[in-house]
């Protein structure tokens, strides 16, 4: 069995959530709160598109899809739950440890589509409601929604606790709002059982898997396994079997509740829309028509408040799945606010480009392609899942029985036959469609079948990391000076360095003053002059204490572009800079030196703060 990861999964909030209680109750509270983020995802605006779609067209004759979508989800999210419960990895990790680079380089880039394809759908369903609400054109509420960044860059500060709690809080109003839509409408019960019973045809096949896709959500397999680990769960068995009981209570419970509000929504627009005869093409329009139809402005108004609650509440879940899909795959970490910029961008242009150039009707369209792509994506991560789950090496005790298998592997090949029917009858490009989709298949035969790559224990590569270990010596320390108060701390650790081996210290300085830019090594003025005499009393005072020093004053480049050129021009083998403390909007305003060299030299940068009392 896999020992503790070697990164943290969302190291901010790892193991910050503390579990140990004296009730059962209470421990139950401890443990609640990863399933409700998970579930946020199955009650998007992409599957307010498919759910309405499916009922105004089709009547209840898909509501079954919707319930074996959710036992499915079910079943995979509890496994998501448990392997990073079991092993400490998320899914993503799992896979960089599982599968050669080209492998998991394809499917991240599968994975990246698929968040955007989520995300393109809660930026559409947040400018949706934000028309219905307040007047605010499709297109200007699609370019508001770059703005959540900020929002959630603020709401991160206080917690993954926090977090949850509001999501609960979102979840609640979207629930009690179709809850009341549905006591307008008044559905017969007994037509609505029917929709119970499984039938499929061509006509239906693509909105059954536009609600599959919009259900079983491919990111929210990467998100689960590593929310749970913000839980202290410990690394005894029996520790890891009380995470597994209360993560699969968690999951029943959220998860069961994304079902009733998807079946209300299916429900709302079968006995609201198709009994009339009424296609709904698009989301607002099914607020618009609400209103007249039950007798009541109330309808319209709760239907565009739970619809900009759910595409807010989305836009929090898909923040946190974006970074660990980039960390876990790529292992690089983003700064969370261009983290999320970054797939922002990518829902907002093709989103804006379809209201530019479509109008406003066409936004339900897209959504539900998003939904379709969400679930021909679904296969490349559930099959991962339920080998590394199944795996004895990977899970021990904990990997999946008999039943648990086939329950499993039956939803993958469903999942594989719907969306193979679906393309097949979509009436793609033939070469298109062969050219890719061998390429897709290829790479599904490769993640179902070949061996998968054993994980490396922690405790033997960290046996192997500290044996042997020898002393790194350094001749050769370039200390980039700015005349600050940082100085004399950069010069102090420097210095120290040096004194072990008699390394040569080369100070620097980069003027950049305009006349200095312009002129170069020509440019004289006073300020410069005193500058210069300040680097250099500092190098002959070290050259009286016994170190070797060397003073060059650059001019006309900005100082990172001149500290990475002198470092490899002078074969520096240590940088010692000091930190000069921007954080957030300072860095853009100002930019981030210190950054700018580490990424640009192959050699270790030491950065140190201010000396204590400065």
């Amino acid at each position: 069995m896999s020992a503790p990861p070697l990164s943290a999964s969302l190291p901010e909030v790892h193991a910050s959530v503390p579990t140990e209680r004296t009730s059962l109750f209470k421990r139950m509270l401890a443990f609640a709160g990863p399933a409700y983020l998970v579930s946020v995802g199955y009650m998007d605006p992409g599957n307010w598109a498919s759910d309405l779609e499916g009922g105004s067209k089709f009547g209840y004759q898909l509501l079954w899809v919707i319930v074996l979508s959710n036992a499915m989800a079910i079943l995979l999210q509890t496994l998501s739950a448990r392997l990073g419960i079991v092993t400490g990895r998320d899914l993503a990790q799992a896979c960089r440890d599982a599968y050669p680079r080209p492998v998991r380089n394809a499917l991240w880039i599968l994975c990246e589509i698929a968040i955007a394809a989520c995300d393109l759908a809660e930026v559409l369903g947040a400018a949706i409601g934000l028309k219905l609400l307040f007047g605010l054109p499709i297109l200007a509420g699609v370019l508001l929604t770059a703005l959540d960044t900020i929002v959630v860059l603020w709401l991160s500060r206080y917690g993954i606790r926090v977090i949850e709690g509001l999501i609960l809080v979102l979840i609640g109003l979207i629930t009690g709002c179709f809850l009341i839509e549905l006591a307008f409408a008044r559905p017969v019960l007994s037509e609505v059982a029917s929709g119970l019973i499984p039938r499929l045809d061509r006509s239906t096949l693509y909105a059954a898997v536009a609600i599959l896709g919009a259900t079983v959500m491919p990111h929210n397999l990467y998100l689960h396994s590593a929310l749970v680990q913000t839980r202290r769960i410990g690394t005894s068995d029996a520790e890891r079997k009380i995470a597994c009981r209360f993560n699969l209570i968690d999951s029943v419970v959220a998860l069961n509740g994304a079902l009733i509000v998807n079946a209300a929504i299916l429900v709302l627009s079968a006995t609201v829309f198709f009994k009339r005869g009424l296609a709904v093409d698009q989301i607002e329009q099914a607020s618009q028509l609400l209103s007249p139809l039950l007798g009541t402005t109330l309808a319209g108004v709760l239907f565009a408040v739970a619809l900009l609650a759910s595409g807010q509440s989305s836009t929090l879940t898909g923040t946190y799945a974006g970074q660990i899909v980039m960390e876990g795959f790529l292992h690089l970490r983003m700064s969370p606010w261009l983290r999320r910029l970054f797939t922002r961008s990518l829902a907002i242009i093709p989103a804006a480009g379809t209201v530019w150039y479509s109008g406003e009707h066409g936004t339900l369209s897209l959504i539900l392609l998003s939904q379709v792509i969400l679930s021909m994506q679904l296969p490349f991560a559930v099959i991962p899942l339920i080998r590394f789950t199944s795996d004895r090496t990977r899970m021990g005790n904990f990997a999946s029985g008999g039943l648990v298998r086939f329950l499993a592997w039956t939803s993958a090949v469903l999942i594989v036959v719907l969306n193979s029917y679906l393309v097949a009858a979509s009436g793609w490009n033939l070469a298109l469609l062969l050219s890719v989709g061998s390429a897709l298949m290829f790479l599904l035969a490769w993640v179902a079948f070949a061996p998968l790559e054993q994980p490396i224990e922690s405790s033997a590569s960290g046996e192997a990391v500290a044996a042997s270990l020898g002393r790194p010596v350094y001749r050769r320390i370039l200390v980039p000076l700015d005349h600050s108060s940082l100085d004399r701390a950069a010069v102090a650790h420097a210095a120290a360095m040096a004194r072990l081996d008699g390394a040569l210290l080369h100070l620097m300085h980069v003027e950049e003053g305009a006349i200095s830019r312009l002129y170069g090594p020509l440019a004289s003025t006073r300020e410069e002059h005193i500058g210069e005499r300040y680097f250099r009393d500092i190098a002959d005072t070290l050259s009286k204490q016994g170190l070797r020093t060397e003073v060059t004053i650059a001019h006309g480049r900005t100082p990172k572009a001149e500290i990475v050129r002198i470092a490899r021009e002078w074969n520096a083998d240590l940088i010692v800079m000091g930190a000069h403390g921007h954080t957030g909007l300072k860095d853009l305003v100002f930019g981030n030196t210190i950054d700018a060299v580490r990424h640009n030299v192959p050699v270790p940068v030491l950065v140190v703060g201010a000396e204590p009392g400065q």
